[in-house]
C-alpha cells in the first residue's frame, strides 16, 4: 500500500504544522514525526483506523494524531488522506 495526500489534505496538514510551529518549532517537528510514523502504519494496516463517529455511513476512516484527525479512504493499493482537521473543528464531513 502507498499512503498519499490529496492536494487539499496536504495543504491542511502543512497549515496545521505551520500553526504549531509559530508557537513551538520543536513541537511542530515532534508532531510531524509522530504523524509520519502513524501514517506509515497504514501501509501495512489500512483498516486500522476507526470509522468516523460523526459519519458512520461514509466509506472513510480516521486515524488520530492529537490534536489532529486524519481522514482517509482506501482505493486499490493506495490509502488516500483526504482531510486533516484539528480535533476541535466541526464540519460537514470529508469530501469523497
Amino acid at each position: 500500500m502507498n499512503v498519499r495526500f490529496t492536494s487539499s489534505a496536504r495543504t491542511q496538514f502543512l497549515e496545521g504544522l505551520e500553526y504549531i510551529r509559530r508557537d513551538s518549532p520543536t513541537a511542530a517537528s515532534r508532531f510531524r514525526e509522530k504523524a509520519e510514523k502513524v501514517l506509515r502504519r497504514l501501509e501495512k494496516f489500512p483498516d486500522s483506523g476507526r470509522s468516523i463517529p460523526e459519519f458512520p455511513d461514509l466509506p472513510h476512516r480516521e486515524i488520530i494524531v492529537r490534536p489532529y484527525r486524519f481522514f482517509y479512504r482506501v482505493s486499490g493499493r493506495t490509502v488516500w488522506i483526504v482531510a486533516v482537521w484539528h480535533g476541535a473543528q466541526l464540519s460537514a464531513g470529508p469530501n469523497p
